[in-house]
């Protein structure tokens, strides 16, 4: 199993980005971090990168669930969703396996939880 899904669509970069939150909010998230990685690198480094974005969504029913059967669990949330422009027109939305990502805590209970937010991760994504 991967440690993302992705799905290459055909809208400019704002609007991917536009998509992504507004089909994110369909399934219950919001987003609580934006990080414009290509700004980043330029103040930083002073290296041009293509347009890429971290969105940092979360879902606060299922963040409580899940902070409430492993304490520590915040080091993996939130669900990070990328948006990167690989050429004109064309650009990338990938969204964290949030089922692969909790496998490396070994704790039953967040099984389910993890495969309820996979699938709403999932639904979002096909809909941008």
């Amino acid at each position: 199993m991967s440690y993302y899904f992705s799905k290459t669509v055909d809208y400019s970069y704002d609007q991917a980005i536009e998509r992504a939150t507004e089909e994110l909010k369909n399934v219950g998230f919001g987003i609580l971090t934006e990080i414009d990685v290509k700004a980043t690198l330029k103040k930083k480094l002073d290296v041009d990168f293509r347009n890429y974005k971290i969105l940092g969504a979360c879902n606060p029913q299922f963040a409580h669930k899940a902070l409430t059967a492993e304490d520590k669990i915040g080091v993996l949330l939130p669900c990070n969703v990328i948006v990167q422009e690989i050429e004109e027109g064309k650009v990338e939305i990938a969204v964290m396996n949030p089922a692969e990502a909790m496998s490396v805590v070994k704790n039953e209970s967040l099984e389910p939880i993890a495969g309820e937010v996979n699938k709403l991760l999932e639904t979002a994504l096909e809909k941008m």
